[in-house]
C-alpha cells in the first residue's frame, strides 16, 4: 500500500513494505518518476510444513510512481522504519509557483 501527498514545495510518498530487508530496496529518481523496486524472500518452512494459506507475496517488486512535478533529485531523502518507507521529494526552484505583485499604472 502506498499514500501521495503533494504540496507546492515538495511531495512525500509513504509505502509499507513489511518483509523487505533496507539493504534490498532500491530508490530511483528521474524528473518526474519515482521508481520502487526489492525483493522479498519467502519465509522459510521446517521441511515436513506446507502451507495452509499463502497471502503474503514474495518475490522481486517494481513500481513506478508518476509526479505531479519535476524533482531536485540531489535533495531527495528516504528513511525506512517499521517496515514504512518514506521518500521526501523536494520540487525544483524552477517550477515552484511565485507570486506576481501587481503595480499601479
Amino acid at each position: 500500500a502506498m499514500n501521495v501527498w503533494a504540496a507546492e514545495d515538495s511531495a512525500l510518498i509513504t509505502a509499507e513494505i513489511p518483509g523487505v530487508n533496507q539493504n534490498e530496496l532500491e530508490i530511483n529518481v528521474t524528473r518526474d518518476t519515482l521508481t520502487l523496486s526489492g525483493v522479498r524472500n519467502a519465509d522459510e518452512l521446517p521441511e515436513d510444513a506446507g502451507y495452509h494459506r499463502r497471502e503474503r507475496p514474495y518475490g522481486e517488486f517494481s513500481r513506478n510512481i508518476q509526479l505531479p512535478y519535476t524533482v531536485e533529485v540531489d535533495k531527495v531523502k528516504a528513511t525506512f522504519k517499521n517496515g514504512v518507507l518514506k521518500v521526501e521529494l523536494p520540487r525544483i526552484e524552477a517550477e515552484k509557483p511565485r507570486k506576481i505583485s501587481v503595480k499601479a499604472s
